[in-house]
């Protein structure tokens, strides 16, 4: 009897670790997103030199809205939500979720929505944006197509970001208990950090729990985040690089990082997508998604005079050499192409 109840107990645990989190693929597989706005995607109307203009469509596009109304960025005035049904320009290229989503070229293709709380992760604990929860529960509910929504992404950049940690885990319990009240099953919740200065016990510190959080995620910039896969495998958890474009840096200086010159690009090859492509294939037990945003940041007036991105321009289609590279890897059968039968094998 005794021997009994163990074995039963190893099964239970065993089979805990081995559960799949919400869309994860299984171990080897991964999937693929571009963003992260209309003209780095592309593949639009008015919108035609973007990634899914010169390379095939991958898994999914990464695009972000905020809880954040009466908020002003670049001249834009924020009413939340914004981006997702209409067209909308905070500073950063213009952003609409429902464009692809319209788009028959797009009909398979999931989404990764970085959801920003800025300024108000106190009011969303307190209920006070409700409404905005319920608009967009609703929405991912009607677009039937599997969701990654980033609640607070980049939840310890607190440069940027001053999220106060009561506020932000109060907020984000309050968004996954009104989405479990409206029944949106086609959304998995991703914890993004900023991806480097956050140690083992920052994250546990900021981390909302196992029962409110799907996938872990992180930022990958110009370092690769080690501290995030240890956590993510401690807690059994799939991990999404949620953003990821080349920044190459020493000791607080940024070099210039344009793929459109021959010479840079190939440097930049060799010092940081051959490290990038080295993480992805050294840890495929535990990252099974990733985010490239090919943009030209030195354009943009929130990134302009942004040392960090001022100096990138990281549209993949600017380098012949990279294009080359990129295809040769990405075109391998881990990373998932954009089916029917994709999505009904994600559960």
């Amino acid at each position: 009897m005794k021997k009994l109840i163990l074995t039963l107990i190893f099964m239970i645990v065993y089979s805990n670790h081995n559960a799949q989190a919400k869309f994860e693929p299984d171990d080897g597989a991964c999937l693929f997103f571009i963003g992260q706005d209309l003209q780095a995607i592309g593949g639009l109307e008015n919108y035609t030199d973007g990634y899914c203009n010169h390379f095939d469509i991958p898994a999914g596009f990464t695009l972000y809205t905020n809880f954040s109304p009466g908020d002003e960025s670049f001249g834009y005035y924020q009413k939340g939500n914004d981006g997702i049904k209409s067209l909308a320009n905070w500073g950063a290229e213009d952003s609409c979720a429902q464009c692809y989503i319209d788009n028959p070229s797009f009909n398979h293709s999931m989404l990764a929505i970085g959801l920003s709380l800025v300024n108000h992760d106190k009011k969303v604990a307190k209920g006070e944006h409700d409404q905005l929860i319920i608009e967009l529960g609703e929405w991912i509910k009607s677009i039937k197509r599997p969701v990654f929504l980033r609640i607070g992404y980049e939840f310890d950049g607190w440069d940027w970001n001053h999220y106060n940690k009561k506020h932000y885990l109060a907020a984000w319990k309050r968004i996954r208990e009104v989405f479990d009240t409206l029944k949106v099953d086609n959304v998995a919740f991703v914890w993004q950090s900023k991806g480097t200065g956050s140690g083992q016990d920052i994250l546990e510190a900021w981390y909302p729990g196992d029962d409110l959080v799907d996938w872990c995620g992180y930022s990958y910039f110009g370092n690769p985040d080690q501290e995030m896969l240890i956590f993510a495998r401690k807690h059994n958890k799939p991990v999404f690089i949620a953003e990821a474009s080349p920044v190459m840096e020493d000791d607080g200086l940024f070099f210039d990082t344009d793929l459109s010159k021959p010479k840079i690009a190939n440097q930049v090859w060799d010092a940081w997508f051959v490290p990038f492509i080295n993480t992805l294939n050294n840890n495929k037990d535990v990252i099974k998604a990733f985010s490239y945003i090919n943009v030209n940041w030195t354009v943009q007036p929130m990134w302009i005079n942004n040392p960090t991105f001022q100096k990138v321009d990281s549209r993949i289609q600017e380098s012949a050499y990279i294009s080359k590279k990129w295809k040769e890897e990405f075109s391998k059968p881990r990373y998932l192409k954009p089916t029917a039968e994709l999505w009904d094998s994600l559960k």
